[in-house]
C-alpha cells in the first residue's frame, strides 16, 4: 500500500519547512532541493470542477492545465512557498502567462512567487548554452527567494540522490516488462515519489523493489501506451480493469522520467540532462518519437500499442502514424477523450 501523496507534504510543513509546487518535468528538481524546498509537482483532478480555470485560460486548452489552476485558485494545494513552471507544452506555458498576470492584476488571490524554466530541446551547442543560462537564471531566482545561497555540495548531493531515484524506478520498468506489477500501480509510486523529499522516495522505491510478489505474472494483454499524458490513474486503471496489462509509457508520468542521470554534479551537466531528458510528445519530432516508442515497446514485451489522447492534447495524433509503422505490432488510437476517462469501446480486446 503506497502512502499518500499528501501525507510526506503535510510532514513537511509541520516542521516548517518550504514547499515548491512546480508544473512539468522540464522543472530541475534538484535545484529545489538544494535549496532546502521539498519539490511538489501538481496534479490536476478529473473529478473537480475545473470551470475557474477554463475560464481564466479560455477554451481550446488541455483539461489538466485548466484544473490545476483552478486547485492553484482554490488553495487545494495547502500553502507553497515558491511556484515553478516549465516550457514543456503549450498548456503549461499559458498557465505561466496567466499566473503572472493574476499576481499582477489581482493580489488579493494569494500566489506565491513565480518563476518559468524555459528548457529547450534541439540537439545543438547553442541549445546547450541557452540552457545553462536558464539553469542559473533557475538557481540565483532560487537563492533571491530563499534567502541563502545554494552551494555547490548541495547541488552535487540532490543531484546524486535524484539520480539513485531515477535509476531505482528504470528497475521498476524492467519488473513491469516481466509483469510483476501493474501499470496503474507503476503509475501511482511515480507520482508519489513527486511529492516526498528525495530521500524518501528512494527508501520507499526500495521497499516496492524488494516486496514485489514473484509468481504468475500479473493478468492481462501487455500493451504499451504513448499519447498524452497520465497524471491520475484512472485511464490506466479502466484499462486494466478491462483486461490490459499497461507494461510501458513514453509520457513524463512514467517512463520518461526516469529516463536518463544527471551523471556529473555540476550546472553544466545538469542543463545537457533536462535538455536531453527524453522525446516527449509536444516536444520531440515524429521520427524521434516512433524510434522510442518502437523500441520501449519491444523491450517490455508489450502485444499492442495503444495511443491515448485527450481533447485539445494536439500533438500525439501527429505521431501516431510513424509510431504504428515502427512499432509491428497491432496499433490503436483513442482520441478526443475527457481528462481521466477513456472509451473503451473503442480499445480492441
Amino acid at each position: 500500500m503506497l502512502p499518500d501523496r499528501n501525507d510526506a507534504v503535510a510532514r513537511w510543513r509541520a516542521d516548517g519547512r518550504p514547499v515548491a509546487g512546480y508544473v512539468g518535468a522540464d522543472v530541475p528538481v534538484e535545484l529545489l532541493t538544494a535549496a532546502g524546498l521539498l519539490p511538489l509537482r501538481l496534479t490536476g483532478s478529473p473529478d473537480e470542477d475545473a470551470s475557474a480555470g477554463r475560464e481564466r485560460l479560455g477554451g481550446g486548452l488541455d483539461a489538466v492545465a485548466c484544473s490545476v489552476l483552478t486547485r492553484l485558485l482554490e488553495g487545494a494545494y495547502g500553502h507553497l512557498d515558491v511556484l515553478v513552471l516549465s516550457r514543456d507544452c503549450e498548456a503549461s506555458l499559458r498557465l505561466f502567462y496567466v499566473l503572472r498576470e493574476i499576481r499582477r492584476v489581482e493580489p488579493s488571490i494569494a500566489l506565491p512567487p513565480l518563476h518559468l524554466v524555459d528548457v529547450l530541446h534541439l540537439p545543438h551547442h547553442t541549445t546547450t548554452r541557452y540552457v545553462l543560462a536558464k539553469v542559473r537564471q533557475f538557481r540565483s531566482w532560487l537563492e533571491a527567494v530563499a534567502g541563502q545561497r545554494i552551494g555547490d555540495d548541495d547541488l552535487a548531493a540532490a543531484i546524486a540522490a535524484h539520480d539513485r531515484v531515477r535509476g531505482l524506478l528504470r528497475e521498476v520498468g524492467t519488473h513491469r516488462g516481466e509483469r510483476r506489477l501493474t501499470g496503474t500501480e507503476a503509475l501511482s509510486l511515480v507520482s508519489v515519489t513527486t511529492a516526498m523529499p528525495v530521500d524518501e522516495a528512494e527508501k520507499l522505491v526500495q521497499e516496492v523493489l524488494s516486496t514485489l510478489p514473484g509468481g504468475e505474472p500479473r493478468p492481462g494483454r501487455p500493451v504499451y501506451l504513448t499519447g498524452s499524458s497520465h497524471d491520475t490513474p484512472a485511464v490506466y486503471q479502466a484499462l486494466e480493469d478491462a483486461g490490459r496489462l499497461i507494461v510501458g509509457e513514453d509520457h513524463d508520468w512514467g517512463d520518461l522520467l526516469a529516463v536518463a542521470d544527471v551523471g556529473a554534479p555540476t550546472e553544466l551537466a545538469l542543463a545537457e540532462r533536462y535538455q536531453f531528458a527524453g522525446p516527449a510528445a509536444p516536444r520531440a519530432s515524429i521520427a524521434e518519437r516512433a524510434a522510442h516508442t518502437a523500441a520501449a515497446l519491444r523491450e517490455r514485451g508489450a502485444e499492442s500499442l495503444l495511443s491515448y489522447v485527450r481533447r485539445h492534447d494536439d500533438a500525439p495524433p501527429w505521431d501516431f502514424p510513424a509510431q504504428r509503422e515502427a512499432a509491428g505490432v497491432p496499433a490503436t488510437l483513442v482520441d478526443r477523450q475527457e481528462y481521466g476517462s477513456i472509451d473503451l469501446a473503442g480499445v480492441p480486446r
